[in-house]
């Protein structure tokens, strides 16, 4: 029997350890080419724990086997910096100014049944922050959008510029995306994704004599808030459309890791071809183990990554928790805090960064 128990756990060691394995291709294979390295790469933090647990279990009874996951996990370290800081930051914030990103999630519009959501909490919140930079994505206005933008300055204290992108929804209402600076906007723009309601716009700010581009995104989501029940449910219910559900998340699954590869790609050319210091922020929709994050934060820096603590996790939903809100940066910009905070507005957590230029 032990020798039984041996062989179980030892191949079930072997899968679990290629599967994390596999992850670590999907920062280099681009989701239309082989779709199944991005499946493992959303699934990394979850794989990696089970490695660690099967690391430790070995390392109990003694056996050389440990060492199996443990190489693995040592290939991926990076990838592990990328969701959790050890360290605790060191630095000051005097000098810098201070930018928050929060998908507001429609302000709960729809989850309230057309009652009253979250909008008055979420702008109280972020009045308190007493941020410089604010980039809202899933924004969304009923009635007259330029009433509800001088109502939306009023609710923030009234000492903001404004660039905001929405899309008609039908009956008055507006799904969109929201940049709003203290520092004086020069210039407005967007990048189209065709096919898709995906925003990503970008606007540029003068900062202390020096312009820098701020672009706020988000890029294809699952689309899965219209699956009412959660992934757990969907995976352990017994009702006969089951199999259909399951098929119908894995063809979302796909289509979401596919088109924003694509986007990406737009985003990060135009970010490549822009003459100021850019400022990437907003919702990814994708983990750090992915092709997207991979694409769009080549060349620049992860405030999280620099300078964050703890765990990562932005999302909190219906489905495992990951990270996939983001705020990165350019040279010659500086950061030496980021925050996560810990707010129920939405089933994103905002975050909040720090930069600053250098002496």
């Amino acid at each position: 029997m032990k020798r039984i128990l041996y062989w179980v756990l030892l191949s079930f060691n072997a899968l679990v350890a290629a599967t994390l394995l596999i992850s670590y291709l999907a920062v280099h294979i681009s989701p239309g080419d082989f779709i199944l390295p991005a499946y493992f790469g959303l699934a990394y933090p979850y794989l990696l724990l089970v490695n660690i647990i099967l690391v430790i279990v070995w390392a109990m009874l003694l056996r050389f086997e440990a060492f199996i996951s443990l190489a693995v996990i040592l290939l991926g370290l990076n990838h592990f910096s990328n969701y959790i800081k050890l360290s605790q930051p060191s630095g000051t914030k005097e000098g810098a100014f201070k930018m928050i990103s929060y998908n507001v999630r429609l302000f709960n519009y729809y989850e309230t049944r057309n009652g009253p959501g979250s909008e008055k909490k979420v702008f109280d919140f972020i009045r308190a922050q007493d941020c410089d930079i604010i980039c809202m994505q899933e924004y969304f206005v009923q009635g007259d959008p330029s009433a509800n933008e001088k109502l939306a300055k009023s609710m923030l204290g009234g000492k903001y510029h404004s660039h905001i992108k929405l899309i008609g929804r039908g009956k008055n209402r507006y799904y969109g995306i929201a940049t709003y600076s203290r520092f004086p906007i020069v210039r407005k723009g967007e990048i189209i994704h065709p096919g898709s309601s995906s925003l990503t716009i970008f606007t540029d700010v003068v900062i202390q004599n020096d312009t820098f581009r701020i672009y706020n995104n988000h890029l294809q989501s699952f689309r899965l808030k219209k699956m009412e029940k959660s992934l757990l449910e969907e995976m352990t219910s017994e009702e006969k459309e089951t199999i259909e559900e399951v098929k119908s998340l894995s063809v979302r699954l796909k289509n979401g890791f596919v088109r924003r590869s694509l986007q990406a790609q737009v985003v990060k050319d135009h970010i490549n071809s822009s003459k100021y210091p850019v400022i990437v922020a907003g919702d990814f929709n994708d983990t750090p183990v992915s092709y997207t994050y991979r694409k769009i934060r080549r060349g620049l820096n992860d405030s999280f990554v620099n300078s964050g603590y703890g765990a990562g996790f932005t999302y909190k939903g219906n489905y495992p928790p990951n990270r996939i809100d983001y705020i990165l940066y350019g040279d010659p910009l500086i950061n030496n805090h980021f925050d996560i905070l810990k707010v129920k507005y939405s089933d994103h957590y905002p975050i909040v960064a720090w930069l600053r230029k250098p002496d």
